[in-house]
């Protein structure tokens, strides 16, 4: 198989296809280090939390080292994530028109090959969970029960956007048990608005495959919601903004935050009056643009916190 059919179809002309070594490129693809967009979103709840974190402790003393250690933990996680996914989906993958170029239905890879590279991603991230607190590293330790089922839940449920949110927003948690080693009240609405916004983006990712996945049985939010898509995704994204207000009320955040989440809501809204869920690409497009949905939210958030410590 040549290289350039082994590209995977939504993720060409990327650092991986041009520069990587060649005996790397089936690894990185299968961590997708080539498409980093996920990881961005797993990390996006990590920076909001340890930055309202930051700002109840008064203290930004340690939040540059948060964040590092925060990026480098979601990238590697977000690909032992996926390689599980691929573990477990590889025969699903094989039947869907944009996934089947991936490394293991593609025979890049074997099995035993991306079990060993799993291990591997995952001792990295368990190094830098040690880096933490003994109550962070608990509650770290505690999403994997999440990420392992997560794969198995399109199967048997319509809502596997939810089981995605439970994982992808766990960060929330993380920044308040990192930097206050605690979760306290505002951190779980914090949570509880992620997870409302996973299940938006993500509903708009799965159309992508909704026709492959009605044909092989694949259950999704995606299918569930249909034509009523854009009502379900103001629902969704009109919840995250309602909970992540409340979690800024309850933090007492000032002004700069609620910039932010004023920025974050009017980003959401131009993703609903955008989307067309019949144009794949411009699903894809839509769902990549929540990471500067996100990094809107967060400017706001660092702002406000380095305020509140200054003061």
């Amino acid at each position: 198989m040549s290289d350039a059919t082994a590209r995977v179809a939504d993720a060409t002309g990327n650092w991986v296809d041009t520069r990587a070594p060649s005996w790397s490129r089936p690894y990185l693809r299968l961590a997708r280090f080539d498409r980093p967009i996920g990881s961005w979103l797993l990390l996006m709840p990590c920076w909001w939390s340890a930055a309202l974190a930051a700002g109840v402790a008064h203290d930004v003393g340690q939040l540059p080292q948060v964040i590092a250690l925060f990026f480098i933990g979601a990238f590697v996680m977000r690909g032992a994530g996926c390689t599980w996914n691929d573990i477990t989906d590889r025969d699903l993958d094989a039947k869907v028109e944009r996934t089947r170029s991936r490394p293991l239905p593609a025979g890049q890879v074997s099995v035993k090959q991306a079990l060993a590279f799993l291990v591997l991603l995952a001792l990295i991230g368990l190094a830098v969970l040690l880096q933490f607190n003994r109550f962070a590293i608990i509650t770290g330790i505690a999403s994997l029960l999440i990420v392992a089922i997560y794969p198995f839940m399109k199967r048997i449920t319509w809502w596997p956007q939810v089981v995605l949110g439970l994982a992808f927003s766990w960060g929330a948690l993380m920044g308040f048990a990192v930097i206050l080693g605690r979760i306290d009240l505002t951190a779980l609405v914090l949570y509880a608005g992620s997870i409302a916004w996973v299940i938006g983006y993500d509903t708009i990712y799965a159309h992508q495959d909704a026709e492959d996945d009605a044909l092989i049985g694949v259950k999704s939010t995606a299918r569930l919601f249909g034509a009523r898509t854009h009502i379900a995704l103001a629902v969704f994204y009109s919840l995250a903004v309602v909970l992540i207000g409340v979690a800024l009320a309850l933090d007492a955040a000032h002004w700069p935050a609620w910039i932010g989440l004023a920025a974050f809501a009017g980003h959401l809204v131009w993703q609903i009056r955008r989307l067309d869920i019949s144009d794949p690409a411009l699903c894809l497009r839509i769902f990549k643009s929540n990471r500067d949905a996100g990094l809107l939210l967060l400017a706001g958030l660092l702002v406000d916190a380095v305020m509140r410590a200054a003061a």
